[in-house]
């Protein structure tokens, strides 16, 4: 092996003047170097949104949920908190209840979310109290009137300030109230607080407010929609998910992790990843095509050599291994190079942000990044299985050179 390698060392750099097949290689060298770089930065950005995007929708969504979803559910409450409560890798949980309502101010009205929770898990669960834009964060009941904290861009469409009255209407006996000339489930509320979450979902539709006010505006009494869980860390909830599912009956409730409830737009966010990381594949495919051509013009200049190493007693094994040897080293170099000058692409925009973003238009000031070593292990992998497969054919083709007609005119 040592011989092999040696040999396609010298036939590689020991060369004493720049001829067409040297200025090849070196092409090869760059494009391998472009396509590589290309791969790291690009794949980094897609990683950096996509975390971003997880952290904006995981910021008030719960990390798992367990949902009542038969009337029979809502009387094993207190059975279902003792399984959750069993499970090591849960740091809080709580009931809710939520549902459509209608807000209305001052002649303005809007079809909005209102979710019922215990105020301690504000911070708890749904990191609401970091997010408050003006006022507090008060879900209490004070002088008989009850508080909420509502979005910024809710807000906004209302035209309400932190102290202002909002009115809910619940479509909790809409019928009877049709049937019968009744008033409808309405609740007046005092604004306690506006928020900004960095999720539009939130701030345009979200109302929160004390878990008992919402139980009775929404008709469910005493009772609780569901239990919503934070855990200690997030890449557990597939496997918190796993063990709920286990334990609690699927024709009562259903469980979802925080991948479930915007399952489409991860989806999405994967497919595009992929797509990009094997359309780029493709610039180093190019790349590779040039090993081809320099190898296959190597062999035909190297026929005599060839010729010589076989009458000495080297095997087509070892002709094949130099130029494979060859074609792999133009890779390893190409590949080195890239996963270099990717790096400090990287390193240059997370540290000096050449490559800023305007705040008023974005809610970040920089494009995001995020260098993973799965990253650099996948496009190593591709940039050397293109380099290999490359390599292939000319290597063969030197292997099977008949040395009698290589060196018959020597």
């Amino acid at each position: 092996m040592k011989f092999e390698s040696f040999i396609s060392k010298r036939y590689l750099v020991s060369k004493h003047k720049i001829n067409f097949i040297t200025i090849i290689s070196l092409i090869s060298v760059a494009g391998i170097t472009i396509g590589v770089a290309a791969l790291i930065v690009v794949l980094s950005v897609f990683n950096g949104f996509g975390s971003l995007v997880t952290s904006f929708l995981v910021n008030f969504d719960p990390h798992v949920r367990v949902e009542v979803i038969s009337p029979e559910g809502f009387n094993m409450e207190n059975r279902v908190a003792s399984v959750i409560s069993q499970i090591p890798d849960i740091k809080n949980f709580a009931p809710y209840v939520s549902g459509k309502v209608l807000a209305y101010k001052d002649g303005i009205t809007q079809v909005v979310n209102l979710k019922g929770i215990e105020a301690k898990t504000g911070n708890d669960i749904y990191n609401i109290k970091p997010s408050m834009l003006f006022g507090t964060y008060d879900i209490s009941v004070k002088y008989g009137l009850p508080r909420i904290v509502l979005g910024l861009t809710l807000a906004d469409h209302l035209q309400s300030l932190v102290g202002d009255t909002v009115t809910i209407v619940s479509p909790v006996g809409v019928e009877k109230a049709i049937t019968q000339f009744s008033m409808p489930v309405t609740q007046k509320f005092i604004v306690g607080g506006i928020y900004s979450s960095n999720n539009n979902e939130y701030d345009e539709s979200y109302i929160f407010t004390n878990l008992e006010t919402a139980q009775q505006v929404l008709g469910y009494n005493n009772k609780y929609q569901g239990f919503d869980i934070r855990l200690n860390n997030i890449d557990e909830s597939f496997a918190v998910k796993k063990i709920l599912d286990e334990k609690l009956d699927a024709r009562l409730f259903s469980v979802n992790t925080w991948y479930d409830f915007h399952k489409e737009l991860y989806n999405v966010m994967k497919m595009e990843r992929w797509t990009a990381y094997i359309i780029l594949c493709l610039i180093v495919a190019v790349a590779t095509f040039n090993i081809l051509g320099s190898l296959s013009m190597s062999v035909i200049e190297k026929k005599r050599d060839i010729g010589i190493l076989r009458s000495m007693g080297a095997s087509e094994k070892s002709i094949l291994k130099i130029f494979m040897y060859e074609g792999i080293l133009i890779g390893i170099a190409g590949t080195i190079a890239g996963l270099i000058l990717g790096y400090f692409i990287c390193f240059l925009q997370l540290h000096y942000n050449i490559y800023p973003l305007d705040p008023t238009r974005y809610k970040i000031d920089s494009l995001p990044l995020q260098l993973r070593l799965t990253d650099f292990f996948f496009v190593t992998g591709a940039s050397m299985l293109l380099s290999f497969l490359a390599s292939l054919f000319p290597a063969k083709r030197a292997s099977k050179v008949n040395p009698l007609e290589a060196i018959k005119w020597e």
